[in-house]
């Protein structure tokens, strides 16, 4: 089907879509998800000209990984934000099966997106363009067309360009698989977006002491934080361990030494970056007041997705909340965005068993031998002892009980739930478990105290507000809405 064919159903699905996922108990209130179709990678996050973008690998028309579009948001504070029109759609001839992931730049005052063009072949093989696109005056991109083709020694699976600046020169990070059927991150460079020099693998199998770390590496990340380098990306095919590593994919982080003049990035160990049941493909931006601004998807591909209850009500996916990162002895931290603190409502003391199933911020103090265990509406358990945190839910797929781990000590933690996900924050950040989970309606969270010890819930907020939607000049909002641009 060609393009202009698809534009009406394009159109049709946003329409007809939005009041029927807001319909849905499992929409969320106050974070990022689409109101049709799927979602899934964080693109081009970015802070331009005064105001906030991210954009989205979007499919519009279908809640399945075809047709895979660019969609965009943007905001004023982080908090309310609004749809901008599609920034990208697949329909030149070197991203005819999909406008992969990338990010955004700002060339000279000129926002400038950098993705992957995606083409397939009927013989099953594949190869990938890394592409440009700028915007126009009236908020649309006109796209440059490919930059950069296929390296050398590697396979179709090149993509997902994370680019930036440094002294005048434009860099640029891509995962990446070679003949070898390894996983790398290869690093590029230009003087001016077009023209494009290689500089090596800077990470991957067989480097820097990993040995067989997975068959393929995407959605890389590098960016300077406090005195180090941290490399963000997503290993497919890493071994699970017992207690880490357990989705189909999971996103990890490692710091170390990067030198611009040699290319070379001398980097630690791998650590997991979420170890909840939802999180991959994060991306990160500079804001202007210094702060590294990490969002994330709340998915994993090639799991039970297509199993989630929201399909019935034609959409799938949403964002995690916007989080600051910190790299403080050795550990990464992340946190929800400061911004946040103006969604909270009155906080309120806690005592007894129970809570309402709603969109809330809760904060708890843990004392040494503290247990807890929270029942979330039936559809998601936390258990907190000495050994640290272990969540557990049912496979959507056969009912069998399935485990997430966080290893160690706890002494504080911060819970952001939302209509159907929650975000574990333990001891300030050092630790973050993100996952969906589907409660029944009625249901409410069931939280009791596993023996005599002293866990002490602080505060617990009721969150408020929900992205603005807006949709040929008309912005539709609900009565949870505070404000809209």
């Amino acid at each position: 089907m060609s393009l202009p064919s698809r534009l009406p159903a394009i159109l049709r699905a946003v329409m007809q879509g939005q009041p029927r996922a807001l319909r849905d108990s499992h929409y969320p209130q106050w974070h990022l998800a689409p109101t049709t179709g799927l979602m899934n990678d964080p693109n081009g996050f970015i802070e331009f000209a005064g105001r906030y973008h991210l954009f989205y690998q979007w499919n519009p028309i279908a809640c399945d990984h075809t047709f895979k579009c660019w969609g965009h948001w943007s905001s004023a504070d982080l908090l309310h934000w609004q749809h901008e029109p599609i920034a990208l759609m697949p329909d030149e001839e070197y991203d005819r099966n999909g406008c992969y992931s990338g990010s955004a730049v700002d060339n000279d005052g000129k926002l400038t997106l950098c993705y992957t063009g995606n083409v397939k072949f009927e013989d099953g093989s594949r190869t990938a363009w890394q592409c440009l696109a700028t915007e126009n005056g009236d908020g649309t991109f006109s796209k440059t067309g490919p930059v950069l083709a296929l390296p050398k020694g590697y396979t179709g699976h090149v993509r997902d360009p994370k680019v930036w600046q440094h002294e005048g020169r434009w860099f640029m990070v891509l995962g990446a698989q070679d003949l070898q059927k390894r996983g790398k991150v290869l690093l590029f460079s230009s003087a001016d977006l077009h023209q494009w020099e290689a500089a090596g693998e800077i990470a991957g199998s067989d480097l820097n002491g990993l040995r067989d770390a997975g068959y393929m590496w995407e959605c890389p990340d590098l960016f300077p934080l406090a005195d180090q380098h941290i490399l963000i990306c997503c290993p497919q095919g890493i071994a699970r361990e017992a207690d880490r590593f357990l989705n189909t994919y999971p996103a990890v982080w490692t710091a170390g030494r990067f030198d611009y003049a040699s290319a070379r990035f001398d980097h630690g160990a791998l650590y997991e970056l979420d170890a909840g049941f939802e999180f991959y493909a994060p991306q990160t931006m500079l804001a202007a007041d210094g702060r590294r601004l990490l969002v994330g998807w709340m998915g994993v591909p090639d799991g039970e997705e297509m199993r989630q209850p929201t399909l019935a009500h034609g959409w799938i996916h949403q964002m995690t909340c916007l989080r600051e990162l910190e790299l403080r002895d050795g550990k990464l931290y992340q946190h929800p965005v400061r911004e946040l603190a103006d969604l909270r409502g009155e906080a309120r003391g806690w005592q007894g068993l129970g809570l309402p199933l709603a969109p809330m911020d809760m904060v708890f103090e843990v004392a040494p031998g503290d247990e807890l265990a929270i029942d979330f509406g039936g559809a998601l358990r936390l258990t907190l002892d000495a050994d640290g945190i272990r969540l557990e839910r049912r496979s959507l797929a056969c009912d069998d009980a399935l485990y997430r781990y966080w290893r160690g000590e706890v002494r504080a933690l911060r819970i952001l739930c939302d209509s159907s996900s929650i975000e574990i924050f333990i001891n300030g950040g050092e630790g973050v478990m993100s996952s969906r989970y589907f409660p029944a309606v009625s249901r409410a969270n069931d939280f009791q105290r596993c023996d005599a010890g002293c866990i002490l819930l602080l505060a617990a907020a009721a969150m408020h507000g929900r992205i603005s939607v807006l949709i040929s000049g008309v912005c539709c909002r609900d009565e949870n809405q505070t404000r809209y641009h």
